[in-house]
């Protein structure tokens, strides 16, 4: 009678199990609608712009693809806008960037080392304001870094967008997790025994040993770096000077389609404007798929503890 009752319920648990399967996949399907929708069209919208003229971009299907010759038109109106000032915004971005990289890697680093690793007064305190700080909406601490730079007399110059960007307080933090939590303390305590100095149990035993999360960083301040809009367009008042962001505001402003008045008689449309979206992100993006590896190994890093 047993077996009976049990044969029984089978059957209508296979059935319960079956809605539910049902919903989970109604579910999946609704998300990855939604993801291309959102995501995924625009992209292919955005790739698929600079192939058409204005007109066609009004007339023809929203995906369909124009000319490759129409491509090269855009090209050429995108790069000859201002004499070549497309050009001159992007070596503006990567000197900027590449600038503030370096002095984050060169204050983080070890600013996250002696975090995690020493022992001095105000140490906790110090932590809680890198805390706070990396929480903090980058917006509300312009006003304050503005007033500092021009107190300075840096308005203007390329050190009023350097010297921000280099303060990161969210890479200290990573680099204080990772040498706090992975680095073997044992390893620290033999190099001391053989007579070396923190700096070159630093430099030769925790540096080397930190390369994920220092790629890690370096990656988010770069991209962090280069998408910044808001500080440069307040501090930077000539064209020649703009990063590449505030750049796309100004060539947006020269769009007859946003701006009759100033865009009046300007080969700038709409395909151009698509076109120089794609090369201000070809960058980072070029970037982002170079150091796939390194970007999964700094997030892994820290993880777990030996």
């Amino acid at each position: 009678m047993t077996l009976t009752a049990s044969a029984a319920a089978r059957p209508a648990a296979v059935r319960r199990r079956a809605p539910s399967r049902a919903v989970s996949a109604l579910v999946i399907w609704v998300l990855l609608t939604a993801l291309v929708v959102f995501f995924v069209l625009p992209v292919l919208w955005l790739l698929l712009a600079p192939s058409k003229t204005a007109d066609q971009m009004i007339r023809d299907a929203p995906l369909s693809f124009g000319s490759f010759s129409r491509i090269g038109t855009a090209w050429r109106h995108l790069f000859a806008f201002q004499n070549g000032a497309m050009l001159v915004w992007l070596r503006n971005s990567a000197l900027y960037s590449g600038a503030s990289l370096l002095l984050t890697l060169l204050t983080s680093v070890p600013a996250g080392y002696a975090l995690a690793l020493t022992r001095f007064r105000g140490r906790r305190t110090l932590l809680t304001i890198t805390l706070i700080t990396m929480i903090m909406p980058s917006a509300t601490l312009v006003l304050p870094i503005f007033l500092e730079l021009n107190r300075f007399h840096l308005i203007g110059t390329a050190w009023s967008v350097i010297l921000p960007f280099s303060f990161y307080p969210f890479g200290v933090y990573l680099v204080y997790i990772y040498f706090a939590t992975s680095l073997p303390r044992e390893l620290l305590s033999a190099a001391r025994i053989d007579g070396c100095s923190e700096w070159q149990i630093f430099a030769r035993i925790a540096l080397p040993l930190a390369k994920p999360v220092v790629g890690l960083v370096a990656f988010f301040s770069f991209v962090g770096n280069w998408n910044n809009f808001f500080l440069p367009y307040l501090v930077l008042p000539n064209s020649d000077q703009f990063p590449v962001q505030v750049g796309l505001n100004q060539l947006l402003s020269s769009t007859p389609s946003f701006n009759p008045v100033a865009g009046a008689g300007l080969d700038i449309t709409v395909p151009e404007l698509a076109l120089a979206i794609i090369v201000a992100i070809l960058p980072v993006l070029v970037l982002f798929l170079f150091s796939q590896r390194t970007l999964v190994s700094g997030m892994l890093a820290g993880s777990t503890k030996e």
